[in-house]
């Protein structure tokens, strides 16, 4: 093959697909950081200008800058997104879809969305496509694709994938052994880490390269606070993390927690709060990581190179520590894998799905590989009976999608002393309401009962495994909120599935936000931090970020914002109380007639300093 037809303009490039392709273009696009937007916006512009032309896209995760939904979100969040997420473009095809605006010769399909972006919009939900991580690939295959583009880091004249082998490793190799044909085209970005190994390519392999003259920053998922709850949450998983076995966990700030408490517990420091629960504890396995663990992961994250740092990941399979098919995180870990020494970056294999997410293809190895393995994953509900709901809100309406979740259940279950650890706060709020996220029956689920293993929330651990229903329905109940377990427990006695003269066990019947908080008050700000990664947010946003959520969440209870009006009178002031009003917009000292929502945030702040050691 010929070294690529280079390009400087995304127009023209896009003039010169349409033309190879007869006007009709199927075009494939890697989920998430991997889309090349000067090349997708030149060809989307093109098509809405010119109704003869016609484009078809496949592709999943389109990323998007937040947009504030309060005012309290727009006071926050509009000083910083620029400095925050950079100059990361719109996707063209984003914006009209949100705008209802997509012409009749585009047509825009998506397998996995931004979690909640396209909740209420009728044109993505209408064109969704549901499947799971390891099938999509087939069904992308289905399309027809003629057109696949990537972005690619660019070393030394050669390419790589970087953090889109997911599902582009096996489409190119099916076109080198001809079950595929399709034009590759390439965005060349200095930004994007170079991974060598299965994510190289040799330039050959394009028929056609953007070097634009205005290349764009990465997209930045920055990272949350880590609350509570989801800190206790990371305390019970470690506890089922065994050593010398194989771990798997996801974006977000439970994944944090959860990598936050395994470098404690390797350090020996949780001894001290796990003896302080005031719940009973799941799970015996408590000590140092004297084998090390491996990680096999569809995405790579940012806990999981604190892992690897930290020496805990270690066991090597095939040269690596970590089999990854993607990668989107914050700035900070772009930067630290740019910066790695190649060999050191080399012990991170980023893989085709097909590879990380199923045990079909060189399955003796992967079992052998996959010892002990521990598939951590979040949902948004849990069914009493062990059905899990992770990708709807309510039935037809798609919040994200089912990704790998079911791949990884179903490894856990077919691979000897491997579990699928689900994972998910207690409650949530909707609507301005307060419900539980364990719930009698889910109206969607992602998870059957049949395949249940273990639930954790923020109250504990449920093994689920071979249990019956009934004590299935008691483990569930013990790891609920406390305002909730007498109502679950009339369902499930009305239904028949539970003793009428069952009652909840005295260990269990103070599941509340307050008994966790006071449980992990002592170690908040050192072993137990709300940023354990690291974080963009500046110092005094890093401030906010805790005293918003507690706002949000005593915006539900008339009591709790009685409190907090109260403490903003009366509690002793944060000590960047002045700064972080003025950086919300409010007047920096307390004034009689200030806002309300001044006042509140003011008493959510000081209410958040006087718990913090």
């Amino acid at each position: 093959m010929a070294e690529p037809e280079l390009f400087a303009d995304a127009d023209s490039m896009a003039a010169a697909i349409f033309a190879r392709t007869g006007g009709a273009v199927r075009l494939a696009l890697p989920l998430g950081l991997g889309k090349p937007l000067s090349i997708v916006n030149a060809l989307t512009r093109m098509a809405a200008a010119n109704p003869s032309l016609r484009l078809t896209i496949f592709t999943a995760l389109t990323l998007s800058r937040p947009r504030p939904e309060s005012d309290m979100e727009r006071r926050f969040l509009e000083p910083a997104l620029d400095r925050l997420f950079g100059a990361y473009p719109e996707l063209h095809y984003a914006e009209m879809i949100r705008e209802d605006a997509v012409p009749d010769n585009i047509t825009v399909s998506e397998f996995f969305f931004q979690a909640g972006d396209w909740l209420s919009d009728e044109y993505a939900q209408r064109h969704y496509i549901s499947a799971s991580y390891t099938h999509a690939r087939d069904v992308l295959i289905a399309q027809r694709p003629n057109v696949v583009a990537q972005l690619f880091a660019e070393e030394n004249g050669r390419l790589s994938m970087a953090c889109n082998t997911d599902i582009s490793a096996d489409l190119f190799a099916f076109r080198g052994d001809g079950r595929m044909d399709f034009i590759a085209v390439g965005e060349i970005s200095d930004e994007m880490p170079f991974m060598d190994g299965p994510a190289a390519l040799e330039m050959d392999a394009l028929q056609m390269k953007l070097e634009p003259h205005a290349p764009y920053g990465l997209f930045s998922a920055v990272r949350r606070p880590v609350s509570d709850a989801q800190h206790a949450i990371g305390l019970h998983v470690a506890r089922q993390i065994r050593d010398g076995g194989t771990l798997q966990i996801g974006i977000g700030a439970i994944g944090d927690a959860v990598a936050n408490a395994l470098l404690l517990r390797d350090a020996g420091r949780l001894e001290d709060v796990w003896r302080a629960a005031p719940m009973p504890l799941v799970g015996d396995e408590t000590g140092r990581f004297e084998a090390g663990l491996y990680a096999v992961t569809e995405m790579l994250v940012g806990g999981l190179i604190a892992l690897l740092d930290a020496g805990i990941l270690r066991r090597e399979v095939g040269g690596a520590v970590i089999h990854a098919g993607f990668f989107v995180e914050a700035r900070e870990m772009y930067q630290r894998l740019r910066d790695m020494a190649p060999e050191r970056r080399g012990r991170i294999s980023m893989m085709p799905v097909s590879y990380t997410n199923a045990l079909y293809g060189d399955e003796a190895a992967k079992r052998a590989a996959r010892v002990d393995a521990r598939f951590v994953n979040g949902a948004m509900q849990a069914s009493l009976l062990g059905d899990v709901m992770s990708d709807s809100a309510r039935p037809g309406q798609v919040v994200s999608g089912v990704g790998g979740q079911m791949d990884f259940v179903a490894q856990a279950l077919a691979l000897e002393g491997a579990r699928a650890i689900v994972t998910l706060p207690a409650t949530r709020c909707t609507g301005g309401r307060l419900t539980s996220n364990i719930v009698w029956t889910t109206p969607v689920v992602t998870i059957p009962r049949h395949m249940r293993d273990i639930v954790v929330t923020e109250y504990g651990a449920a093994d689920l495994r071979g249990q019956t229903d009934e004590e299935v329905i008691k483990r569930m109940i013990a790891i609920a909120d406390s305002r909730f377990q007498t109502t679950l427990a009339a369902e499930a006695q009305r239904a028949g599935k539970l003793d009428r003269d069952w009652r909840v066990p005295e260990a269990h019947r103070r599941n509340t936000p307050d008994r966790v908080r006071d449980w992990l008050a002592p170690w908040r700000g050192d072993a137990l931090p709300d940023f354990p990664l690291g974080t963009d947010f500046d110092e005094i946003e890093r401030a906010l970020l805790p005293a918003l959520a507690r706002l949000r969440e005593a915006a539900l209870d008339r009591v709790q914002m009685a409190r907090l009006m109260a403490a903003s009178l009366w509690s002793k002031p944060h000590p960047q109380e002045g700064e972080a009003l003025k950086r919300m917009g409010y007047d920096a000292a307390p004034r009689l007639f200030q806002p309300l929502s001044a006042r509140a945030l003011r008493g959510a702040l000081r209410a958040q300093a006087a718990h913090r050691p």
